[in-house]
Formats: C-alpha cells, sequence, structure tokens
C-alpha cells in the first residue's frame, strides 16, 4: 500500500462544504464511540448497522457516503482495539482509552462517493454533500495506476489548504546495487547520528531555529481580539510555520534513511522508548525535534523497498561497552569520549554505534567469531561477512 497525496483546488464554497463533510465524519465517529461505551462487546458489523440509523435518524449525516460513515466507524473501533492491545501488552503508563474527538481535520471515502476524471487531473466528489469538483494539483502523477488499485481517498485540512490523499493498493519494490556493507547507527542531540565507521550527520535543528518566528506569531495571535477575522489569520499563519517546520523534519528524515538503506546492505540502530524520554522536560523538545522515530520508521520501510536487511537492538549498555573488548566503561552523559583500560579510545557516540553494530550482526545470526562464514547473507555474496567484520575492527592507534 502506498499513499500519493495532492493538493485540492476549488471554490472557497467548496472548502465550506468539505468542512461540513469533515465535521460530519467526526460526528459519525463520536456516535459510534458512544455506541460501544453504552453496548461494550459490540463488532464492527454493529457499528456498521448504527451507521445506517444515524443516516435515518440524521438528515444531514445521511448526505455523507454510506463507506465513508463506514470508515467514520472503524476509525473508532481501531481505538478501542489499540487500548486492548495495549492492556494486553502492559505498555506502561495510559493505555490510551478512547476518547471523543473534537477537531478531526480529515474524512475518509473508501471506493464509493468520489470520481476521478478521464485525465486524472480532477476529483468529483458525488455523495449527498455535492462538493463538485476539484481541481488535483501535485507532482504525483496516478495515470500508472488502474482506478480499482485505489482503495481509499482521504481529505485532509491544513493551515495551507486542503489536500487528498490516495491510497492505493500495489506493492513497492526498487532495484538497488549491493554495497556489501554493514553499518550500525547511534542517534543522539549533538548530531542527527553518528555510524560505526565514524560518520557524522549534523542535527538541522529546525524547531529551534525557527522558535523567533515562532514566538512572534504567538505573540500576534494573543494580541488579537478572540472570535475576531484577525485572530483568525494570525491562528492560520502560525500553523503554517509549525506546518512549515514539521514538513522540514519529515523530509530530512526521509532523505536520511534513503541514503543509509541505499549505501548498506546491513543496517542496524537502536529501538529507543521516545515516549518514556520525553518525560524529562529538559530534553523533550531536543528530542521531539530530531525525529527519532520517523528516522526509524523510514529506515524498515525503505529496507523493505529496497530489500535491505533493518534490524533494531535493544539500546542497553551500547554506550557503556567497550566496542573492542567488551568491557563495561561507565560514565555519564556529559562524558563525550569513551576511555577503556585495552587503548581503545573513541567518540562516545561512534564507541554505541559499533556495539549496535555488533549487536545486530548477532541478532541477525551472523557469528562474528568464525572467520569467512555467515549465516545470512541478502544478496548472495560470500564476501559481506568479511567487510562487515572490517566495519567492526578494532580502532588503530
Amino acid at each position: 500500500m502506498i499513499v500519493l497525496e495532492l493538493k485540492l483546488k476549488g471554490k472557497p464554497q467548496q472548502y465550506r462544504i468539505l468542512d461540513e463533510m469533515i465535521r460530519t465524519a467526526q460526528f459519525v465517529r463520536n456516535k459510534a464511540l458512544r455506541y460501544w461505551i453504552d453496548n461494550q462487546g459490540v463488532k464492527l458489523s454493529d457499528l456498521y448497522k448504527q451507521c445506517a440509523i444515524m443516516a435515518k435518524e440524521f438528515e444531514w449525516a445521511g448526505k455523507l457516503n454510506s463507506m465513508a460513515r463506514q470508515a467514520s466507524a472503524e476509525r473508532a473501533i481501531f481505538a478501542v482495539q489499540r487500548f486492548f492491545s495495549n492492556c494486553q501488552a502492559l505498555k506502561p503508563g495510559k493505555k490510551g482509552y478512547p476518547q471523543f474527538k473534537k477537531h478531526t481535520r480529515s474524512v475518509e471515502y473508501k471506493t464509493s462517493g468520489w470520481k476521478l476524471s478521464a485525465d486524472k487531473r480532477c476529483l468529483t466528489f458525488t455523495d449527498g454533500f455535492a462538493a463538485g469538483t476539484f481541481k488535483l494539483v501535485g507532482s504525483r502523477d496516478l495515470h500508472f495506476y488502474a482506478p480499482d488499485e485505489i482503495k481509499r481517498v482521504r481529505v485532509i485540512r491544513r493551515a495551507d489548504g486542503y489536500g487528498v490523499q490516495f491510497c492505493i493498493n500495489v506493492e513497492r519494490i526498487e532495484a538497488s546495487i549491493p554495497t556489501g556493507k554493514a553499518v550500525g547507527i547511534d542517534v543522539g542531540l549533538n548530531h542527527f547520528y553518528t555510524d560505526s565507521s565514524g560518520e557524522i550527520v549534523p542535527n538541522p535543528r529546525y524547531l529551534r531555529k525557527s522558535e523567533k518566528s515562532l514566538k512572534r506569531l504567538q505573540r500576534r495571535v494573543s494580541r488579537k481580539k478572540k472570535g475576531s477575522s484577525n485572530r483568525k489569520k494570525a491562528i492560520n499563519k502560525l500553523g503554517r510555520k509549525h506546518l512549515q517546520v514539521s514538513r522540514q523534519r519529515k523530509d530530512f528524515a526521509i532523505k536520511t534513511a534513503l541514503c543509509v538503506v541505499k549505501s548498506s546492505d546491513f543496517v542496524a540502530y537502536e529501538d529507543l522508548q521516545v515516549r518514556n524520554m520525553v518525560k524529562n522536560h529538559k530534553l523533550a523538545k531536543s528530542i521531539s525535534d530530531a525525529a527519532w522515530v520517523q528516522f526509524a520508521q523510514w529506515l524498515q520501510y525503505l529496507g523493505k523497498v529496497y530489500g535491505k536487511t533493518v534490524v533494531s537492538v535493544a539500546p542497553q549498555y551500547t554506550s557503556q561497552n567497550c566496542s573492542t573488548c567488551s568491557k563495561t566503561v561507565k560514565k555519564s552523559l556529559s562524558t563525550k569520549t569513551h576511555i577503556c583500560s585495552c587503548g581503545a579510545v573513541l567518540d562516545r557516540d561512534h564507541n554505541a554505534a559499533r556495539n549496535i553494530l555488533a549487536k545486530g550482526l548477532r541478532q541477525a545470526g551472523i557469528n562474528l567469531n568464525t572467520v569467512g562464514h555467515t549465516e545470512i547473507n541478502a544478496w548472495g555474496q560470500s564476501d559481506l561477512y568479511s567487510l562487515m567484520v572490517t566495519s567492526t575492527s578494532k580502532p588503530t592507534g
């Protein structure tokens, strides 16, 4: 499944209709959740029946396409399922009990209620709201995909306008050239990441760089009268700036992950519990700005697309253990250099990256002690193991 996003261009009255569609989808989702709360144990099929009842009870709810109402009910049941899965997994902290939504920004259609033009440059909504035809703007080309491959159409309201996402049921596979290289990655705050060969990628810190502009825009919002049109305009400008920062962060995470995956056959990274780490209020902003979670998600996804081996390892003792002799050398967060009695002197993050690579190779079934032999070889090359061993060799000097 791949997702292609384009912008919707229409008239102001059409945008107001889109807002009504989104509010209706939020209403259906909340009503479905209320029905589950009052009748716990109901199934998704029961919520589908409730959607039909709502369409008869509320005339404006009946304007929304039947499959769009079902998709809104699915959002409620998915929240319920996520809550129960967190409880069964004994997830620490709050389990995420389903909540009623107040500020929904999207409405989702399945295979009906919309229609693409012959040239696939325009999208028409055909349900009771009669939003009309919108022009599709963007670099994505839908001509490569058959109409029956589009399984979902999601309309999203953002600060800079309205967009539409096409969820296409195709498998993405990209060809790549084997490199015979294995790499371990240690993410951080001083540098975005340091790999096992000592290469460093700087941390862009997009939020920190935009804080001055964000504070100025926030002051403008605070000075405007509540409910006024000027306040709405100021809020929109602030939202656009936040959206720009989030897009910069996402773009950096994708491009960096792509470079890592395409340049290596084996990638190991830390499986960090970012949810717990951001509880440290002194580091929460910097950790969130680094986008470690996004980076890890794209590593996994692009690894599947390009046929590379990407593994996550437990982060325990990767910074404390010596990558040369495996001896534990305790150090505080302020200690940036790893110095071991065996003579190894490395940057703290470089040492951690080497440990991450070693743990990843062991986790993948590669025996570092058997020279010239490996149990895993994604590309069928006999020299892949020797190249991996080279990347974890002892430092000189």
